[in-house]
């Protein structure tokens, strides 16, 4: 293709952006109209598909920096995803397909949302991964079924969020030699130069990291195509540092920072067209010759896909094609429950539990941010990653679940991953991106509350239950026992477009008895009751056990009490009223005891006997015993 008519399909995207950004009075032209040479490169290079946005052999094209919808839903659009020049016009306006950032369910072709700087970097690291784990279950030497790249654009604000570091040196660490991460280094961030906040030598960077790093003009086709040639050749990662200027052909606002955030001005953008060959007067404009050029996705992507599906079915991958199914298919009903009869540990239960559905699932894979001795999540005989199911993720926390999100919105793979229960406030963004888009990723924490006992308030979790539990789409699992956990599985499996949490005990809880009545799986139940129950506790987790203890000794004192196990208080209340008095009885006086602050539970209950403080530093007992979680101490209380 001729340089002349590259730069014609550059210049449509940048017009389409800055008339996108100047009619909603919203948005950032600046970088859409920095990237569009290397956009218009990149379509060259692109596999994919516009009339199946789903097809598994697809590059995955991520929008780290997310602010650049401009960019995003003009290749779309051109590219033929289903966008109209209508829904360019109605770019940030509610109920539209162009919202401020990309989210992924909501505009075709959107890989993953994006918006929360250094996540997309993370989500792109977590797409190579799974292709190299698909690679490894499916491809031979001589017939790769999964064989495409991950291409990721990326700006300074990326790449200064601490998340970037993490995913990067993971990604170094293994080698993943298809991804490619475009760094749209115009030296611009929304304070002005870059010289404010940063002078790292970010080529250093990388290449410690065990990075190919490679170098060009963003705004030379020849030397952009070139550098991409290079880059999908390479053993490793590549980082291709691209030199751009903010809202280049924008005038008077070419380079300058307040490009970055606020729409051009009418002027500027006619006297920009007018340069650039184009009529000043007509806004959402796109030449015969540009749509067609661009157009030209369709037919290649089908016939790409087509080729593909076509060599599924030779005879020579026949064994390959049975462990690609293997991977699409899970079969729940493959899974051989483990049972329990006695007393144990939430976190230990739970990792028999997760053993026995990676037996069943191929495709279920994960790992834990350095704790899997203590969180329990090692899967035995199932090896490591990318041939096997265990992933050292180190101690990364936000980039493993950021990560984990890309594996399950790759395709078939179903990630979880791990860490103690305090260390989710270092993943808390990726969790809400989780609840948010609907990824169904499993979240295990474990050392649930003050029982964590000497290691002291720093890692006890006080506050965090009822953080999550205010986040919507996000289901807290806090197990009472063994047959608990096993129900909160069952659940959280069938719930594919929502995440779930797996909130362990460090120390042993007591097997429960016999339910009287409800369901662990609709979120809470009936554990024991007295006819006529002047009292209802309710209680998640360890401290359901301390609740029918309570019972007891209020018993003792004449009392008539029930007793409530609320496993997951976010699928409780999604519950009937029926249902949910049928449990917790209206003309009872209510009492939630929990070992955290447990602020959430005034929705049900007349008092919270929960902590109003942070813990401290001793043997389990002796803490909840300090902080009043006897038994005696409850049943005082109460009386």
């Amino acid at each position: 293709m001729s340089n002349a008519m590259r730069q014609k399909m550059a210049n449509t995207i940048r017009f389409l952006a800055a008339d996108m950004v100047q009619k909603a009075n919203s948005g950032h032209p600046g970088a859409p109209m920095g990237l569009a040479d290397i956009a218009v490169v990149l379509n060259e290079h692109l596999q994919h598909n516009p009339k199946n946005p789903s097809w598994l052999n697809r590059d995955r094209l991520v929008f780290s920096g997310g602010h650049a919808t401009g960019l995003i839903y003009s290749l779309y659009y051109l590219w033929g995803y289903g966008l109209e020049i209508k829904d360019l016009e109605q770019f940030r306006q509610l109920d539209s397909l162009t919202p401020g950032h990309p989210e992924f369910g909501h505009t075709a072709g959107v890989e993953i949302t994006t918006g929360p700087l250094g996540q997309g970097v993370a989500n792109a690291v977590g797409f190579s991964m799974a292709s190299k784990f698909m690679g490894a279950q499916v491809n031979s030497d001589t017939a790769k079924l999964i064989d495409h790249h991950v291409y990721c654009l990326c700006g300074d604000g990326d790449l200064e969020e601490g998340i970037s570091y993490e995913a990067c040196s993971l990604a170094g660490h293994n080698k993943l030699d298809n991804l490619i991460l475009i760094y749209d280094s115009n030296r611009i961030t929304i304070e002005g130069n870059t010289d404010l906040s940063i002078s790292e030598d970010i080529r250093g960077r990388f290449e410690s990291q065990g990075w190919e790093v490679l170098e060009c003009n963003g705004h030379d086709y020849d030397e952009i195509d070139a550098t991409i040639t290079q880059a999908k050749k390479a053993d490793r990662p590549v980082l291709i540092i691209a030199n751009t200027i903010i809202a280049k052909g924008a005038g008077p606002l070419e380079g300058s920072h307040h490009s970055h955030g606020a729409p051009l001005g009418e002027d500027v953008i006619a006297d920009a067209k007018r340069g650039a060959g184009f009529d000043p007067d007509k806004k959402f404009f796109v030449p015969e010759d540009v749509m067609a050029r661009f157009r030209c996705a369709i037919e290649a992507g089908d016939l790409a896909e087509r080729e593909w599906e076509h060599s599924l079915k030779t005879a020579p991958l026949l064994e390959q094609n049975e462990a690609l199914e293997a991977l699409l298919n899970h079969d729940f009903s493959r899974i051989q429950w483990p049972e329990f009869d006695k007393a144990d540990a939430t976190r230990n239960t739970n990792g028999k539990i997760l053993n026995a559905v990676a037996k069943a699932i191929p495709a279920f894979i994960g790992g834990s941010a350095d704790l899997s001795p203590s969180n329990k999540t090692y899967l035995n005989d199932m090896g490591i990653f990318p041939k096997g199911k265990n992933i050292y993720f180190g101690i990364r926390e936000h980039a493993m679940a950021s990560i984990a999100n890309a594996m399950a919105l790759y395709g078939p793979i179903m990630p979880f991953t791990s860490t103690f229960f305090v260390f989710s406030d270092y993943l808390k963004p990726a969790a809400r991106i989780a609840a948010l888009t609907g990824i169904q990723q499993f979240f295990i924490w474990t050392h649930d509350s003050i029982g964590v006992g000497e290691d002291g308030p720093t890692h006890q979790p006080i506050e965090h239950l009822s953080q999550f539990r205010a986040l919507p789409n996000f289901y807290v699992w806090r197990p009472a026992d063994g047959r608990e956990n096993v129900a909160a599985w069952k659940t959280a499996l069938q719930m594919r477009k929502s995440p779930s949490a797996f909130v362990c005990s460090r120390q042993s809880l007591a097997l429960l008895p016999d339910a009287v009545a409800g369901d662990a799986s609709r979120g809470g139940y009936l554990l024991a009751s007295d006819e006529d129950a002047q009292i209802t506790l309710i209680a998640s987790g360890s401290e359901v056990e301390l609740a029918l203890k309570t019972k007891e000794v209020l018993n003792a004192q004449g009392k008539k009490v029930a007793v409530v196990s609320v496993p997951c208080y976010d699928l409780f209340i999604e519950q009937d009223q029926a249902y949910i008095d049928s449990i917790i009885q209206p003309d009872t006086k209510k009492v939630a005891i929990e070992a955290a602050r447990g602020l959430e539970w005034y929705r049900f209950a007349d008092e919270v006997i929960g902590m109003e403080s942070f813990g401290a530093s001793a043997p389990a007992a002796q803490l909840f015993e300090k902080f009043g979680f006897t038994a005696e101490a409850i049943a005082q209380k109460i009386l």
